[in-house]
C-alpha cells in the first residue's frame, strides 16, 4: 500500500474508486465500506484509495468536546493497509481544510487522483457545513468525471455499528461486545515505562504502559489481556483505574504478564482486552489486596485455556 500525506497534485494517474472518512476504530461498518470499494476497484482494474484524516475533524469542529480515538493513526493505517488497499491519503484536518466547499474539496481530490467512482456511507456529508450530501457530491461528479455510490449501514443483530456505539460499550468495560463490533480485540499499546513498583514488592511485578491521553481506555477495572511484545505474547492481568488502595488519583494502565521474567523498560507493549473480571475497589490493606489478585491471576489462566481456540483470544 502507497501512504501519502496531503493532497500533493497528481499523485498518480491512475483511475481509481475513492472512499473518505475518519473511520476512528475501522470498526466492522469501516471495514465493509472500505472492502467494497477495494472490490469495487479490482472489478474494473481500477486503484482502490481511501482517504482520512488526522486529526479527526470533530477535534477542529468541536474543539471543546472531549475526543477519544477508538485507534490511533498507526493503527488506523495498518489495519487499512491488511484490507488491501492500494492508496492511503492522510489530510491533516486543518481550519483551511475545513472551510473548503464540497465542491472545492472534491476537485482538490481530482486534482490529486484520476476519480472515477467515490463510494460512501449513507449519511457521508463534506465540506463547509456539510453541504457535500450524497446529492450534492453527484452532481459535482457530472461536472468532474466521477460517479458517486453510497453503501449501505452495517448491522449486526439488527443494529448498525457505529463508533458511538463502541465507545459506551468500552465505558461500560463490555469489552467483548466492543470486540464484537470492531471485528477484533480492542487494543491499546504503549511504551513501559518506570511506576512505583509496589507491584514487584507484592509479588505482582506490573508493566506500567504510557498511553496517549487521547486514546479511549475501557471503563475502570481489571481485564484478561493478551500482551504482545512485539512477535511474543503473553496473558496478562490488567488494571486500568487509579489504584484506590495506594490512593491513586490518575488513571493508570498496569499490566501483569503471565509466566514472565524480565525487565521491559522502554519496550512497547500492545494490549489486546478480552474480557472482564471485576470492577476496580479499594482493599482494607496489602493482604486483600494481594489474595484478590491472586484469585484475578487464577481467573484470567481459566478464561484463556477455555478460550484458547478463538480467533479473537490469539489475535
Amino acid at each position: 500500500m502507497e501512504l501519502v500525506q496531503g493532497l500533493p497534485q497528481p499523485i498518480n494517474e491512475r483511475a481509481t474508486v475513492l472512499t473518505i472518512g475518519a473511520f476512528d476504530g475501522v470498526h466492522l461498518g469501516h471495514q465493509h465500506l472500505i472492502t467494497t470499494t477495494v472490490r469495487r476497484a479490482g472489478a474494473l482494474g481500477f486503484q482502490s484509495a481511501v482517504l482520512t484524516f488526522d486529526p479527526h475533524p470533530d477535534l477542529v469542529l468541536h474543539p471543546s468536546r472531549k475526543r477519544l480515538y477508538l485507534a490511533d493513526l498507526e493503527e488506523r493505517i495498518e489495519l487499512i493497509s491488511a484490507l488491501g488497499v492500494d492508496l492511503l491519503i492522510v489530510l491533516p484536518f486543518t481550519g483551511e481544510v475545513m472551510a473548503l466547499s464540497a465542491q472545492q474539496f472534491m476537485s482538490r481530490i481530482c486534482q490529486a487522483v484520476a476519480l472515477r467512482e467515490l463510494y460512501v456511507g449513507w449519511d457521508f456529508a463534506l465540506g463547509r457545513r456539510r453541504e457535500g450530501d450524497l446529492p450534492r457530491l453527484r452532481e459535482i461528479g457530472k461536472g468532474l468525471g466521477y460517479v458517486a455510490h453510497t453503501v449501505e449501514p452495517f448491522s449486526l443483530d439488527g443494529a448498525t455499528i457505529s463508533s458511538t456505539r463502541i465507545r459506551e460499550l468500552l465505558r461500560a468495560g463490555d469489552v467483548e461486545e466492543a470486540t464484537t463490533l470492531l471485528g477484533r480485540a480492542f487494543t491499546v499499546r504503549g511504551p513501559v515505562i518506570e511506576g512505583d513498583r509496589r507491584g514487584r514488592k507484592i509479588g505482582f511485578p506490573t508493566a506500567n504502559i504510557a498511553v496517549d491521553q487521547q486514546r479511549m481506555l475501557p471503563g475502570d477495572g481489571v481485564y484478561v489481556c493478551r500482551a504482545w511484545l512485539d512477535d511474543r505474547h503473553y496473558g496478562a492481568v490488567t488494571n486500568v483505574g487509579v489504584r484506590p488502595t495506594f490512593d491513586g488519583t490518575r488513571r493508570t494502565v498496569e499490566a501483569y504478564l503471565l509466566d514472565f521474567a524480565g525487565d521491559i523498560y522502554g519496550a512497547t507493549l500492545r494490549l489486546n482486552f478480552l474480557h472482564r473480571l471485576r470492577g476496580e475497589q479499594k482493599f482494607d490493606g496489602i493482604t486483600a489486596l494481594v489474595e484478590q489478585i491472586t484469585r484475578d491471576t487464577g481467573a484470567a489462566r481459566e478464561w484463556l485455556k477455555k478460550h484458547s481456540q478463538s480467533p479473537m483470544a490469539k489475535a
